[in-house]
């Protein structure tokens, strides 16, 4: 699955935290697990971004939090592309919260599946 447009905010206001979340849905018999990379524009890709979705079941992961075996993070403030991988068949959806001014934005978007 392929989310282009992604940003995480350095700054939100009021009392919700400006975030991307990717949904996952598995109703497959096996546990998914998730392996997520995040292409930027000008560093090489953060990779190896783990998580897990159980069997019949949803997953609802904020992107900030994400961190892979080195401790590496998708840093704040600018834009970046993600892929991702599950070892089982899963639904991916994403949504932007976006906190930075009074008015806030809320987008969804389903995931471009790839093979």
């Amino acid at each position: 699955w392929v989310i282009p447009d992604c940003y995480l905010p350095e700054k939100s206001t009021g009392g919700l935290e400006s975030h991307e979340s990717t949904c996952v849905l598995n109703l497959g018999t096996r546990a998914a697990s998730l392996v997520f990379t995040a292409y930027l524009e000008d560093r090489p890709p953060i990779q190896q971004l783990l998580a897990h979705c159980p069997s019949q079941r949803t997953m609802h992961g904020r992107i900030g939090s994400l961190r892979n075996l080195k401790g590496q993070s998708i840093p704040k403030g600018v834009p970046f592309a993600l892929v991702v991988e599950s070892n089982v068949p899963v639904v991916v959806q994403h949504t932007r919260l976006d906190s930075t001014q009074t008015a806030l934005a809320l987008m969804t978007t389903m995931a471009f599946p790839v093979r």
